[in-house]
């Protein structure tokens, strides 16, 4: 059994411990995920979000967009996500996720993340 412990002073509200509340149990701490069903986080996302509809893609996976956190908190945790398990493969050019932005897609849950996903990755997305 794997036991986490963090600093008693570490807050709820920073992207790391964020992450590991709300992201970590189906993701696993270092993001390797339980492919195909859960999908690794290492260098995928940085993939994704260069394509086109990949950002609203990030935001609208029902585990994101149904997140118990505010725009401003999950914008943090996807910008968290993106340097942590992603730098290999984030374009030089990425803009990290604002609260607006998450605001405006965490609005559209995606029924089929995973054909969403491989629709996106194979180019045939809408």
């Amino acid at each position: 059994m794997l036991v986490v412990l963090w600093p008693a002073n570490a807050a709820a509200e920073e992207p790391r411990v964020a992450y590991w509340l709300h992201c970590a149990g189906c993701h696993g701490l270092e993001g390797h995920g339980a492919p195909p069903e859960v999908p690794s986080l290492i260098d995928e996302p940085g993939r994704i979000v260069q394509l086109p509809g990949g950002r609203e893609y990030m935001i609208a996976i029902p585990g994101v967009s149904q997140a118990g956190l505010d725009d401003v908190e999950l914008a943090k945790v996807l910008n968290y996500m993106m340097r942590e398990f992603s730098p290999r493969t984030l374009p030089a050019e990425f803009k990290p996720f604002s609260a607006e932005e998450v605001g405006r897609y965490r609005v559209e849950t995606l029924i089929d993340p995973l054909l969403r996903r491989e629709q996106l990755l194979s180019g045939a997305a809408d």
